[in-house]
């Protein structure tokens, strides 16, 4: 249920919304709407947990660039005590990559990157490619027609691949060379035999340029590893290490004090449980609140699916993109440069056949609506979603950001990050 504290930030929120743009009765239908989103929301989540689906979940809804509204029920674990809320520490996997995206996007603001510069100026290994020729049964291979560019691997169209979404002797080479940008252990990755990562992001970078690729750069639509050689250039381009970036230029300034890689020791009464989904429910312990390997450091810092967030630190970053680049006085980019960022990066005539989005567009490492949506989400909508059953997006056009968070895999097992946009919007 909604806190006192939360009551009045979703009222102080609402109240906003209505106040900047509309007066009188159209205010009031205004603040009425937003009172039946929350509802609607908070619902959900209620019952995903009295279902027994879920153990505990979290969401936040904002308008504009007023504060957000913070919603949870159940706890961090199964038969647990401690209730979720709105500092709770979430695996937020994939939504770590339009994060990857945006400190991107800030060094080619800087103009230490282009975005369509060729990736072989900063990971040189790359500037000889060749694409399979028969991915599914051999390594046999011819050159590429094209080239790696920055805005090629921003929107999954580099050519590259992911060691969970492909099958045949590319997938098996992957994990050879330690080329698993997730930290997980055995019970979250049975079908992956034993294998050592790459030491650092720099290893990582270059073992990946050894291998041929699936599609010539910039044709087809694929989910890939590029959000973690990202994170590679992110160094390069800079000077600093990519995590040492992310902290200094987004997550400081932004008040993001709750967004790690590594979740320190302290915090481990923060951390949700992680769940295999049997038979419907969320209910196979996969990763201890405990006993995480999340305390440990990572080999490198994963810019594709290595973040933990809460939801008051993601909505920070939300709110940021809201603000089109800035939270009130503070500015980690400029406004050209957000816009651009959530705008659509696809190179014209990509093949999106096999795409996660097929309907939408792509910019900094997130989907980009290029039209009204069925679940309710507007044109110009970015955001992403993370593999442990997390969702997250910025809807420009409603003036609406929200994010879900649940924990468990896989993520299509269970409807809870469609149903998130859907009790926003309040369609079915």
């Amino acid at each position: 249920m909604l806190t006192t504290v939360d009551r009045r930030s979703f009222l102080r929120a609402s109240i906003g919304v209505g106040l900047t743009a509309l007066s009188g009765g159209a205010a009031l239908a205004a603040l009425s709407e937003n009172s039946r989103r929350s509802s609607r929301f908070q619902a959900m989540l209620d019952g995903y947990v009295t279902s027994g689906v879920l153990g505990g979940v979290a969401g936040s809804l904002g308008y504009g660039v007023e504060p957000a509204t913070f919603l949870a029920a159940g706890t961090l674990c199964r038969d647990g005590e401690i209730p979720v809320d709105a500092d709770s520490l979430f695996r937020i996997m994939s939504m770590s990559k339009p994060v990857t995206g945006m400190a991107v996007m800030m060094l080619i603001e800087d103009g230490q990157i282009g975005l369509d510069q060729d990736l072989a100026d900063f990971v040189p290994g790359f500037a000889t490619l060749r694409v399979l020729t028969d991915p599914e049964h051999s390594m046999e291979s011819r050159p590429a027609k094209t080239r790696i560019t920055i805005r090629h691997l921003l929107t999954h169209t580099s050519g590259l691949g992911y060691f969970s979404r492909i099958q045949g002797p590319l997938r098996a080479e992957y994990i050879k060379r330690g080329l698993v940008p997730v930290q997980m252990d055995g019970r979250s990755l049975p079908d992956v035999p034993d294998f050592e990562y790459a030491p650092d992001l720099g290893a990582f970078a270059d073992r990946l340029a050894t291998l041929p690729l699936l599609a010539d750069p910039g044709t087809q639509w694929r989910y890939s590893m590029s959000p973690d050689l990202l994170g590679r250039v992110v160094e390069v381009a800079s000077g600093t290490t990519f995590e040492a970036f992310l902290e200094e230029r987004l997550f400081a300034p932004l008040g993001m004090k709750s967004t790690f890689f590594t979740v320190p020791k302290s915090e481990a009464r923060r951390l949700t449980w992680l769940y295999g989904v049997r038979d419907g429910r969320a209910d196979v312990l996969i990763d201890a609140g405990s006993s995480s390997v999340h305390f440990d450091p990572p080999p490198f810092p994963f810019g594709g699916s290595g973040l933990l967030s809460s939801p008051r630190d993601y909505d920070r970053f939300l709110l940021m993109l809201a603000g089109e680049g800035a939270i009130g006085t503070t500015r980690v980019m400029r406004r050209e440069t957000a816009r651009t960022a959530m705008s659509n990066l696809l190179p014209p005539g990509v093949d999106m056949a096999g795409a996660l989005v097929s309907s939408e567009g792509f910019g900094a490492l997130g989907s980009v609506a290029l039209s009204a949506q069925p679940d309710g989400k507007g044109p110009g909508t970015f955001g992403w979603s993370g593999g442990a059953g997390t969702t997250a997006f910025v809807d420009p056009a409603l003036g609406i950001r929200a994010a879900g968070y649940g924990q468990f895999i896989p993520a299509s097992a269970i409807s809870f990050r469609a149903d998130v946009p859907k009790a926003v919007y309040g369609t079915d």
